[in-house]
């Protein structure tokens, strides 16, 4: 097959966010594309109105935007084979499921409601427990069906599947795959309403709009062959399946809202990358040939092959996505780590602080995750005092008794100071160690600790004092003291 000929399509409804599991499969299906030099089509499935959600089509293609995932035809872009909404191409599917009907491949089911429920409560129908359905209707004479018809009596039109031998077909992952005939079930085709289900539409459009590549969950593999048995009856000519290793949590089973934020957007909310998320998802089920982790989406579409996909399934490893994060937040220029900071130094401050600049460069070092920047920095606004047991510290050989003896010298040091700059501020704590004949450490240490309150911080000393401001520091400094003043070295 040429290059240029292979087209994927991603195919989602708009029933709810997107999970990380519908966005790896919409990225393979964009790799495969974009690595073949070929073209990747956004179709919206929403033929099942009654799980549609509000929001729901436009949080897709939000989602596609933001990863880079640019398609070539879609409902938004238009395309030679349109539409690319199901749900505008309802007059196309009653004349494809009548075709099978005159072929011998399908049939009228009139079977309501109520008989199909007690079927699948009664134990009787024990030797239907593969299809639900006992294929009451199958064989019902043209006079039977004529009559119904003539009555008014709805129905659905039902695939006639095979009852004996097996439907094989090969998958680029799995393999051969091979299903028993007796497995499939009689699936409805066309409902009473005249909506096509789920599969029937996928395979129509499917042909009409020329996909030769059909990407999707291993969940599938079982159902495949009622696909093909589809192709088979119209004649048509079966697209190559790619079947993706299941997404699992740490406890083995399929990654669910159990296992924690598992949408895109829910990511994102928590601080993840849009780039960071597409390159572990990437990695999530493909190997790439190289020894190596961080790809763009441009060289992962030059490194991508469908023959290094896994079998297994693969563990979604927070841990390792939050590494990830980490690299690419330390990769960014310093202006666009800024901006990307603000909307979290506005929850803190209520707005852009002065020195949101000293504070990002600050930051980009020491953050994996955007959204745990408000924690890191929010001492900058409120001040707490210090558990008393963090003066003491062996490193910096800190004492409770040596801090309550320093913080004055601190104090009147910084008081005096005409400037308040990193140079002023070091050369101002440094000269005080040094007439006092202590180490840096004794008093850098606890003046971090006293205008802080927490061990750990984004900058030492002199960058906090400089984020604070002379002021705030200064007056933190006081209450501290006075506070330490009536407190003892502990035990």
């Amino acid at each position: 097959m040429h290059p240029k000929s292979v087209r994927t399509r991603f195919a989602p409804s708009p029933t709810g966010y997107m999970h990380v599991g519908n966005l790896r499969t919409a990225l393979y299906e964009y790799l495969i594309a974009r690595s073949s030099d070929g073209e990747f089509i956004v179709r919206i499935e929403d033929t099942d109105q009654q799980r549609q959600t509000e929001g729901a089509e436009e949080l897709i293609f939000t989602t596609l935007e933001k990863v880079g995932l640019a398609h070539d035809e879609g409902p938004d872009v238009g395309g030679p084979y349109g539409p690319y909404v199901q749900s505008q191409r309802l007059d196309l599917y009653p004349g494809f499921a009548h075709k099978l009907i005159d072929s011998g491949h399908a049939y009228r089911c009139f079977c309501d409601k109520n008989r199909l429920e007690s079927l699948r409560h009664d134990a009787a129908s024990e030797e239907y427990a593969a299809s639900g359905y006992d294929r009451k209707c199958r064989n019902l004479s043209c006079h039977a069906v004529d009559e119904l018809l003539a009555s008014g009596k709805p129905y659905v039109i039902r695939q006639k599947m095979p009852l004996e031998g097996t439907t094989s077909f090969e998958d680029a992952v799995f393999g051969r795959i091979t299903v028993d005939n007796s497995e499939l079930e009689d699936q409805i085709l066309l409902k009473t309403d005249g909506f096509p289900t789920y599969n029937f539409a996928n395979v129509v459009d499917d042909h009409a709009m020329r996909i030769t590549h059909v990407v999707r969950g291993s969940e599938y593999l079982s159902s495949t062959p009622k696909y093909n048995l589809l192709y088979d009856a119209f004649g048509w000519e079966k697209p190559e399946y790619v079947h993706l290793p299941l997404i699992i949590g740490e406890d083995g089973r399929k990654l669910s809202k159990r296992h924690g934020a598992v949408s895109f957007s829910n990511l994102v909310e928590q601080g993840y990358l849009p780039e960071a998320i597409i390159n572990y998802l990437a990695l999530l089920g493909w190997c790439p040939k190289e020894n190596r982790e961080l790809y763009s989406l441009e060289e992962l579409c030059e490194a991508f092959s469908v023959d290094r996909i896994s079998k297994s399934p693969s563990v979604f490893d927070y841990q390792k996505l939050e590494w990830f994060n980490g690299e690419y937040i330390r990769k960014m220029a310093a202006s666009e780590f800024l901006s990307h900071c603000e909307p979290w130094l506005a929850q803190v401050f209520g707005t852009i602080p002065p020195a949101a600049t000293l504070l990002a460069e600050l930051l980009q070092p020491r953050v994996t995750r955007l959204s745990d920047i408000p924690d890191m920095i929010r001492f900058l606004a409120v001040h707490q005092q210090a558990d008393v047991s963090l003066y003491t510290n062996k490193k910096s050989k800190s004492t409770l008794d040596s801090t309550i003896k320093v913080l004055p010298a601190v104090i009147e040091k910084l008081s005096g100071l005409s400037q308040w700059d990193r140079e002023s501020i070091h050369d101002a704590l440094i000269s005080l160690a040094q007439e006092l004949e202590m180490k840096n450490g004794q008093v850098m240490w606890p003046a971090r600790i006293a205008v802080s309150g927490q061990s750990v911080t984004p900058g030492g000393a002199i960058e906090i004092l400089l984020l604070l401001g002379k002021d705030e520091s200064v007056s933190r400094l006081n209450k501290v003291y006075a506070f330490l003043s009536d407190q003892k070295e502990p035990s």
